[in-house]
């Protein structure tokens, strides 16, 4: 798996290496490629993509060269070696099948609703592609406290201490996209990718 001009996803696929990707986001492929918008093994998944967080995927199959997009968004590619990412069900272009995955709740944080921020967590050895909307920033969480706005964030290394932040005073003078000053602070051995543009999340609150 590598980057294409930037905003594209190259894969060359392999018999037996097969690749999850986001429903409808193949522009182009070279060689004997077979596509599945509905493939059995989603199942109960599926079903728990009611929370607007999950990712519509299709499964690819075959041997050949295979080219994805999303709108012109710009592609990042990451080698995961044993770790696990979260990332916003929204920036995911394309995964390998040897990776496991789950929609699971971002701790520390709830919507007004009750219900939790979900992300999709990739786990084991393999290629991940995601998309941002511009050029993302990478910030490395050994260095310092780091806080995001949660309608920018991408993705980040599971496991890392998450403490949600709220800015009383200044209310959306402070961020852009939550419509009041809400952050995830995160520290620890990893990473966090933001993207320049927001995504609009669900109204959120702090735990009490």
């Amino acid at each position: 798996m590598s980057i294409h001009g930037g905003k594209m996803a190259k894969v060359i696929m392999a018999p037996g290496q097969d690749l999850w990707a986001r429903a409808g986001s193949m522009i182009a492929y070279e060689g004997l490629i077979d596509f599945n918008p509905n493939p059995p093994q989603l199942g109960n998944m599926v079903r728990s993509w009611a929370t607007g967080e999950g990712v519509p995927l299709m499964s690819c199959t075959g041997q050949g060269e295979l080219y994805l997009a999303d709108y012109g968004k710009d592609v990042v590619v990451i080698q995961l070696a044993g770790e696990a990412l979260s990332v916003n069900g929204k920036n995911i272009l394309a995964f390998d099948t040897t990776l496991q995955w789950n929609i699971e709740r971002v701790r520390g944080v709830s919507m007004l609703s009750g219900m939790g921020m979900f992300n999709v967590v990739l786990r084991g050895q393999g290629w991940v592609a995601l998309t941002s909307k511009g050029t993302p920033v990478v910030l490395d969480t050994r260095e310092a406290p780091t806080f995001v706005d949660t309608d920018a964030l991408v993705a980040f290394t599971e496991g890392l201490s998450i403490q949600p932040k709220r800015t009383v005073r200044f209310g959306s003078l402070i961020g852009r996209g939550s419509g009041e000053a809400f952050q995830l602070g995160f520290s620890g051995q990893g990473f966090v990718m933001v993207q320049p543009s927001e995504d609009a999340r669900p109204n959120f609150q702090m735990r009490g």
